[in-house]
């Protein structure tokens, strides 16, 4: 196994923390943005900046601005989820959901909304 290289900008460190903090790996990371792990470990070792196309797509992936990406705002606070096991087992199988086809993922959205408008109802009922 390779050895871990500690990143070397500014902002290798913040995309470490917020791919991290979205419970990806370098190589989902790489995949949502066309890319290759390799590319990825260079941006957040290496690298200075990424180029421009790239810095945007990251941006999207990881739900932040580009000026928070390139560290020229403050970043929004409880970007990550929950630290307890549970919760971040389900994040990791949330965010797995958006490598399907764009269908499957709009068929997952609508089960998960369907359960949860069923729980809702039955909860109101209840009371």
């Amino acid at each position: 196994m390779p050895k871990k290289v500690p990143p070397s900008s500014p902002f290798g460190e913040r995309l470490t923390r917020l791919r991290m903090a979205r419970g990806l790996t370098q190589t989902q990371l790489a995949e949502l943005i066309d890319s290759s792990q390799r590319a990825v470990s260079h941006y957040e070792t290496i690298a200075e900046l990424p180029p421009a196309a790239v810095l945007v797509r990251l941006a999207q992936i990881l739900q932040v601005s580009a000026d928070e990406l390139l560290g020229l705002k403050a970043p929004r606070r409880a970007t990550a989820p929950k630290e307890d096991p549970e919760t971040r087992s389900l994040w990791k199988r949330f965010q797995a959901v958006r490598s399907l086809p764009e269908e499957d993922q709009r068929a997952v959205i609508r089960l998960i909304n369907s359960l949860v408008s069923v729980r809702e109802t039955s909860r109101s009922s209840a009371a």
